[in-house]
């Protein structure tokens, strides 16, 4: 067992789940302790009576892997913070010299745990920061060299953001279930409200450019989709005349008057070229080919 003092008014125990039976523990919390053995997913209980609160926390998730993810288990009374499981290690923005300097002018446990919150946004936001390069690059990407290729990667990133989202939502819960018992006094509740309406601010901000990549993705799809369906058919269209009369003159009946014409090879040609050119002409006019013959300007989306 780890135990940290914030000041005299409250203290903080780190705890293993195999941990039970010490003394300076209440009772109440090794009850607790046995129901969250098995918990690996997000919860949180609040008492507004006892003036507790107790529940399990996801504060790291591998963006690739479904399973590779932290979770701690956390009991918060205004005198009292249990955690478990809890690994600073994997955090790579936290100083503890400098938030062990910030808990002892802390006043309750309340605001101790919002400092630790306050830490594992600072992680998510460094993250977030790299996002926004990455996102950056992806937008110029759709511009030079828009393939199908772009719209994994766009996916990809909106995955990512679905992810941290996933990891926010839990801690401003956290937050709200502490304003919810009455210890939201204090200039801490209020930075640490601050930079998680940050997170999220930044986040649906990027959401937002996401998901108008990915409109401009399916429009360009959509478009090149409709360009080639046009192409090939009135390629098709096009070339009927010369397909209609090389199957007629392509039979094999014996008695076939055109075998006899002296030029019949050549009116065949000048048949198949002027019902060619009548029939794409027609098209023309009728407005059908669009700007099939026209070529796509270099750095063009429909490029």
């Amino acid at each position: 067992m780890e135990e940290y003092i914030g000041t005299k008014k409250w203290k903080w125990v780190q705890l293993s789940k195999s941990e039970t039976g010490n003394d300076s523990i209440p009772i109440t919390v090794y009850n607790w302790l046995e129901q969250v053995q098995k918990n690996q997913t997000n919860c949180l209980r609040v008492s507004d009576l006892d003036k507790e609160i107790k529940g399990s926390l996801i504060y790291k998730q591998n963006l690739n892997k479904e399973r590779d993810y932290k979770i701690f288990h956390f009991f918060l009374t205004k005198d009292m913070l249990v955690t478990v499981d809890l690994d600073w290690t994997v955090l790579t923005q936290a100083n503890l010299d400098q938030l062990q300097r910030q808990l002892e002018r802390t006043e309750n446990a309340a605001e101790g745990f919002l400092l630790l919150l306050g830490e594992l946004l600072n992680d998510l936001l460094v993250e977030i920061d790299q996002f926004e390069v990455a996102l950056r690059t992806l937008v110029w990407s759709v511009k030079k060299r828009n393939e199908t290729g772009i719209l994994e990667l766009v996916y990809q990133r909106r995955h990512e953001l679905l992810i941290w989202k996933n990891l926010l939502i839990p801690i401003k819960e956290v937050n709200m279930g502490i304003e919810e018992i009455g210890l939201n006094d204090g200039e801490v509740f209020a930075s640490t409200g601050r930079r998680i309406a940050r997170a999220f601010a930044l986040l649906n901000e990027y959401e937002h450019e996401v998901d108008a990549m990915i409109n401009l993705e399916e429009v360009i799809s959509s478009h090149r989709g409709n360009e080639i369906m046009k192409t090939l058919t009135v390629i098709t269209t096009v070339f009927t005349p010369i397909m209609a009369f090389g199957a007629l003159w392509g039979m094999n009946f014996k008695h076939m008057p055109e075998l006899e014409w002296r030029f019949g090879y050549i009116f065949s040609i000048i048949l198949i070229i002027i019902s060619t050119l009548l029939l794409y002409g027609y098209l023309k006019i009728k407005g059908w080919t669009g700007d099939l013959l026209k070529g796509k300007k270099k750095g063009s989306f429909f490029e």
